[in-house]
């Protein structure tokens, strides 16, 4: 199985990236809906939690996990990797740092996310390390995800509230923005009609699937390993709120929430 972990419903953009691209593949997901958001939260705090819920995950026979919260990815990625050297672990910041590159001609790049992954300044940092001459803008776009959990996902009120966070990025004159929460994949639309200037939008999510995808072609021993069999999994640590209208604007349907807090 794939192994994937979230503070709550966030991730469920990178499920369905994987559903759509790689759907061979058994996934096993957890949202931990007890101690979310991580993007409010200390380093530490985040650090322990991702710790916690990989060794779960990995108990549960996942062969590979994939950090699909920025926040995470930002704080914990690099000491899970050390700490679980034997297992592939993918996070969201690298691959679309890359795609970013690819992508941005006048080298303006702009990223949005949660108070937590904009202070961690990971996506900055990585840019700045590929290319110091970047100009990189930034912006805490905290009402994004009440709205998606809500289902606003357009309107009036949705685009009212785009504008305000990313108009100042706009008049930057930048020409590629990464979406740097699992949440805003779902807002993509409305983005694109609000700012309508032709910037490119990277989805982390579709940046690390095309990743995963790549890795499983190179080592087809461990794709093996987690074909699908029995049907896929989704835990959470608390009641997920909104569940219903998140997999639906995801996935067209609902799917079976087990609710368990092992912490």
């Amino acid at each position: 199985m794939i192994g994937i972990f979230d503070s709550g419903v966030g991730g469920l953009t990178v499920v369905k990236e994987i559903f759509k691209n790689l759907p061979q593949y058994q996934i096993i997901y957890f949202g931990d809906t007890a101690r979310l958001p991580y993007g409010t939260k200390g380093e530490a705090f985040v650090k322990k939690y991702s710790a916690k819920i990989t060794e779960w995950l990995l108990a549960k026979n996942a062969k590979i996990i994939i950090i699909a919260c920025n926040t995470s990815s930002a704080w914990a990625s690099r000491d899970l990797k050390k700490k679980f050297k034997n297992i592939p672990i993918f996070e969201m910041i690298a691959p679309a740092v890359e795609d970013a590159l690819a992508s941005t001609k006048n080298g303006k790049i702009g990223i949005i996310g949660t108070p937590g992954t904009i202070k961690s300044k990971a996506y900055q940092k990585a840019l700045k390390k590929k290319n110091k001459k970047l100009k990189i803008y930034l912006s805490s776009c905290p009402l994004f995800v009440p709205l998606v959990e809500e289902g606003m996902v357009k309107g009036n009120i949705t685009e009212e509230i785009i504008k305000k966070y990313l108009t100042p990025l706009k008049n930057k004159k930048i020409d590629t923005l990464i979406l740097g929460c699992t949440h805003y994949p779902l807002l993509k639309s409305a983005i694109e009609k609000t700012i309508d200037s032709g910037i490119k939008i990277i989805n982390p999510a579709e940046s690390l699937i095309s990743k995963l995808e790549k890795f499983l072609k190179e080592n087809e021993g461990i794709a093996k390993t987690i074909k699908k069999g029995k049907s896929h999994q989704f835990f959470f640590s608390d009641e997920p709120y909104n569940l219903d209208k998140i997999s639906h604007l995801c996935f067209r349907k609902t799917i079976k929430a087990n609710i368990k807090d092992p912490f």
